[in-house]
């Protein structure tokens, strides 16, 4: 593979929706923090290079995080949106990547996240040369509603999909991307939309249900069944 692959974490959020005392990324599971997990499998993936946690400057907990010790892992400072944190990341990375390059960006509580899935987005993104993002499709009827909570219209689920991570883009263009999307005060919620504000084409490729994201309460719980049950299997 003559370009390289980075990976970009960022972790500098509070994650309020959770109502707990710690930032979501610091929650254990099965006695290991989240972060931890993500990390763990992104540093078992033996095609990327290195990688970026994206910290809030006064984080002190990261530092009981250990693979954050490894010597492929740079630490950035974090800015007030997401799309700050990840192109903090990007800047971090730049000095040693080369045009041609690709970068993974990976939820920090996306702890479910498997070397094979990694692997499968590396190989299908490199090979079509398209950005690509992991997603699932919905499953539910889905409803438009009004600002008084009436229903105005019922989408098509067939053309609906939930956006996961990691999403993977050439390192450059996400970085325009991104960078022209914070100029223009748009209101990025993950980095396929600022590629595809900057006009990039943006492919899907399925992911597991799996892959969850930490977001609420209840997905503690999940998150720690099927890390429980993918150590279990690991270990037969």
């Amino acid at each position: 593979m003559s370009s390289s692959i980075w990976a970009v974490v960022p972790a500098a959020g509070s994650g309020s929706r959770m109502a707990a005392e710690v930032p979501k990324q610091y929650l254990m599971v099965n006695g290991i923090p989240i972060l931890e997990y993500t990390l763990r499998a992104l540093l078992a993936c033996p095609d990327i290079r290195g990688l970026v946690v994206v910290l809030d400057p006064s984080d002190r907990r990261a530092d009981s995080i250990d693979s954050l010790a490894d010597p492929r892992v740079f630490r950035a400072a974090g800015g007030n949106e997401r799309a700050d944190s990840v192109l903090s990341g990007l800047q971090a990375i730049a000095p040693y990547a080369g045009p041609d390059d690709w970068v993974l960006v990976h939820d920090a509580a996306r702890p479910c996240i498997t070397v094979s899935l990694l692997r499968e987005l590396i190989d299908h993104t490199v090979e079509s040369g398209i950005g690509t993002v992991l997603a699932q499709a919905s499953t539910d009827t889905l409803k438009r509603v009004s600002s008084n909570l009436r229903v105005s219209e019922s989408l098509d689920r067939r053309v609906i999909w939930r956006a996961q991570t990691p999403q993977m883009f050439r390192l450059p263009e996400l970085e325009t991307a991104l960078s022209s999307a914070l100029s223009d005060e748009l209101p990025i919620t993950d980095e396929s939309m600022a590629m595809e504000l900057s006009g990039f084409p943006v492919a899907i490729l399925e992911g597991p249900s799996s892959n969850i994201k930490v977001t609420l309460p209840i997905d503690l719980a999940f998150a720690e069944i099927i890390l429980q049950r993918m150590a279990e299997e690991d270990a037969s």
